[in-house]
């Protein structure tokens, strides 16, 4: 079984640390320099299986988050600017060097990592390669494109205009401190001087002469340059949950290291992986350690208590689609130190196959609604017991909320359930979850909202919108509304009949034993749809189960960006948590 990376905690943050395990343990080192926001998201899984590639082939790395973001330590006082990031950086190498014996190393870096891996080079010694992935060549023209990317995510989402950020640099929930956008700005290829290592692989897009620009400036300096294509790079950065791993550019990644590190001898050092401390951070109100569990430590996940008295149960956090546990807009994290302020214990991790932790050999790659993922839970479950800390209070959003509803009915651990946006209770292994994550539609009262806004028509005259997939989409949205009112005749279809069992004895079985559920849809929500289909629209079909809460939270979208519908989740899962008395 894999084991998922060690983590480390350092300089307010949290790396996570891959030991060589091949025949023979290289000379050099892979730190892995991160781009920010949503192309970070969407890059996690594709980083730690490159570090799994390498470590396989005997090469050691280290990937980590930048203060400020991630699973790293909060920070009010930016005032340093991006030499806070660059610091992390160099902070980081010096852990890698240290953990693995090796003298030299290559930076790993894509998008704006590359602005920082150029910046903090300078203050390394032993650089032996820079891997240059989709760089950043003008800091002006990145945010200028982080801006319009936002504001592509923000439609895409149907996120109300009141609701979206005024000024700033803030995409997917992420807001970019102003002294870290003012040094980005001042960057630009003129300003790189010296070459940043002597052999260096810069990953190009097609489409971006750029890309080029660099590699000619980096031969320019005197360095020794490979130029690939970067194929697959926008179907990898568009969504955590439909990113495609760009094999080619993996394996062109992972050779180009292998051939660099076999030209070099051996690792002189042996690493001393026992010197491995627990990866803790200790916050105003809360500690935090960053874990391996399950078995052979397969799964990562980071553990928030209380640093005063302990209240009710502990939250575990399953997490949503691809997003990695620290969640979308950090929201995970935020979530996790808000409970530790109440007294209220966290766990946040991420199940098999999803950003830091490995798969599991012979399961399919797609781990989304697969009954799987419920053994992830109960090791998670596990943790919480050995740490002696149950009950236990599942919660998630989206496919995260269905795993948490069906992990309660198989872990009697679990005594209550906060599930926001499920889109159904129970899926049928038949249907096409690609298909489903690609092409979701949204409800009917979504679609006629936005088909009177002038944004929408916009859209429409410049050729951005599929017609016929909008008008496919409207049409299945308006069979299930019609479907609402036909609700006892829809259920006697032979094809339906599973469904309605499946999720009727689910509901029967956590009522049975007084698991308290509470449901939150988001206004317009798609999952309201399959919502109203099993207990109706004014949701009457509930009132025979005592134990479920139903509410709707006005003006949120899906992944709850208002942040009224933050607190009003924020304050249900506090209070199914602290209504539950903690065990010794």
């Amino acid at each position: 079984m894999p084991s998922a990376a060690r983590p480390l905690a350092f300089s307010e943050t949290i790396g996570l640390f891959m030991p060589a395990n091949g025949k023979t343990v290289a000379d050099v080192g892979v730190l892995f320099v991160s781009p920010w926001g949503l192309e970070e998201m969407c890059l996690r899984k594709f980083w730690r299986i490159i570090a799994d590639d390498l470590s396989a082939r005997g090469i050691a790395s280290l990937r980590f988050d930048y203060p400020g973001t991630g699973d790293a330590l909060d920070r009010s006082d930016f005032s340093g600017g991006l030499a806070i990031w660059d610091d992390a950086v160099v902070a980081a190498a010096n852990r890698l060097a240290a953990m693995s014996g090796c003298s030299r190393i290559v930076i790993a870096a894509q998008g704006l990592g590359t602005v920082i891996a150029l910046r903090a080079i300078r203050r390394l010694d032993g650089v032996a390669g820079l891997v240059a992935l989709a760089p950043v060549t003008s800091g002006r023209a990145y945010l200028r494109e982080m801006q319009i990317w936002a504001k592509m995510v923000e439609e895409g989402l149907g996120i109300a205009k009141e609701h979206r950020a005024a000024e700033g640099i803030v995409i997917a929930g992420l807001a970019m401190p102003e002294e870290i956008a003012a040094d980005i700005r001042k960057f630009s290829l003129a300003t790189l001087e010296e070459k940043p290592a002597p052999q260096c692989l810069v990953m190009k897009r097609p489409d971006r002469p750029g890309d080029t620009e660099f590699a000619a400036k980096l031969v320019a300096l005197g360095a020794a340059v490979i130029e690939a294509d970067y194929k697959g790079y926008d179907d990898l950065v568009s969504n955590p949950a439909t990113a495609v791993m760009p094999q080619a550019a993996r394996s062109a990644v992972v050779e180009w290291i292998t051939k660099l590190a076999a030209a070099l001898p051996p690792c002189p050092t042996e690493p001393r992986p026992e010197t491995i401390q627990p990866a803790v951070l200790h916050g105003p109100n809360f500690r935090e350690e960053g874990l391996n569990f399950g078995e052979g430590g397969r799964l990562y996940g980071v553990l928030c208590e209380p640093l005063g008295e302990r209240k009710g149960a502990t939250v575990l956090l399953v997490g949503t689609a691809y997003d990695r546990a620290a969640g979308w807009a950090r929201s995970g994290v935020r979530l996790a130190r808000d409970l530790a302020a109440r007294g209220i214990p966290s766990l946040r991790f991420d199940t098999a196959n999803v950003a830091d932790s490995p798969p599991v050999p012979g399961m399919p790659d797609q781990v989304l609604y697969h009954e799987a993922q419920s053994n992830d839970v109960s090791a998670a479950v596990d943790v919480i017991e050995e740490r002696h800390l149950l009950p236990v209070v599942t919660s998630g959003r989206c496919s995260g909320a269905y795993l948490a509803f069906r992990s309660a009915l198989q872990d009697a651990r679990i005594q209550g359930v906060v599930a926001v946006n499920p889109f159904v209770f129970y899926w049928d292994p038949k249907r096409d979850i690609d298909e489903w994550l690609r092409f979701v539609p949204r409800t009917l009262g979504d679609y006629k909202g936005r088909l009177l806004q002038a944004e929408t028509f916009q859209r429409l005259l410049q050729g951005r919108i599929d017609i016929a997939r909008a008008a496919t989409n409207i049409g299945r949205a308006l069979g299930r509304r019609l479907a609402r009112h036909a609700m006892p005749l829809i259920h006697m279809l032979p094809q339906n009949r599973v469904m309605r069992r499946e999720v009727v004895g689910a509901f029967h079985t956590l009522s049975n034993r007084g698991v308290p559920v509470a449901l939150l849809y988001s206004e317009n929500d798609v999952g309201l749809d399959h919502f109203a289909e099993q207990f109706g629209s004014s949701a009457r079909g509930l009132r025979r189960y005592k134990n479920v809460d139903f509410t709707i939270l006005e003006g949120a979208d899906h992944n709850l960006t208002p942040e009224p519908a933050r607190l009003s989740y924020f304050d249900t899962l506090s209070a199914v948590a602290t209504a539950l008395d903690p065990q010794p």
